[in-house]
């Protein structure tokens, strides 16, 4: 893991794993979208800086970056990492959400991804760039979007820490 972690400039460009994705203008806001899916259809939200979401390809959550902090699957619950950093190393301290904070994500990520698709269907978010051109976003962002927001299960399995 990195000792400091620095804003992302271009993910059109750093995202490699990410193949297709694009990069969106949200109507009246600054900030970007950049979507893109992996190998396995796995599809990956930046809305700007923060936050992130990232899914597995049933269209479960998988890790998330919200307001400064880590999120990553424990099937039943997500847990909350907070990077704590001293002179010489960084930790992660591990808190798993109360059923209240997990309903709250869950309520807001839900309303931000509807949102997303509203502006989608009535054509307020612009796309920018695509790697590669040729990928129909129209279709294909909707049709993850809309499998996300049906799952039932919508925690992925326990994601386990690297050792």
């Amino acid at each position: 893991m990195a000792r400091q972690e620095a804003d992302r400039e271009d993910l059109i460009k750093e995202a490699i794993a990410l193949l297709p994705r694009a990069e969106f203008q949200f109507p009246d806001s600054a900030d970007l979208l950049t979507a893109g899916f992996r190998g396995d259809e796995a599809l990956s939200l930046f809305f700007g800086q923060d936050p992130v979401y990232q899914f597995d390809q049933t269209g479960a959550v998988r890790r998330a970056y919200v307001e400064g902090f880590l999120y990553r699957s424990q099937g039943t619950t997500l847990a909350r990492l907070e990077r704590i950093r001293t002179a010489t190393q960084t930790t992660l301290q591990r808190q798993d959400l109360t059923e209240h904070e997990l309903d709250q994500f869950q309520r807001t990520m839900t309303q931000r991804l509807q949102n997303l698709l509203t502006w989608l269907h009535t054509g307020k978010v612009h796309m920018l760039r695509s790697v590669p051109e040729s990928v129909d976003w129209q279709q294909r962002l909707p049709l993850a979007l809309n499998r996300i927001l049906t799952t039932t299960a919508w925690l992925s399995t326990t994601i386990r820490a690297r050792k």
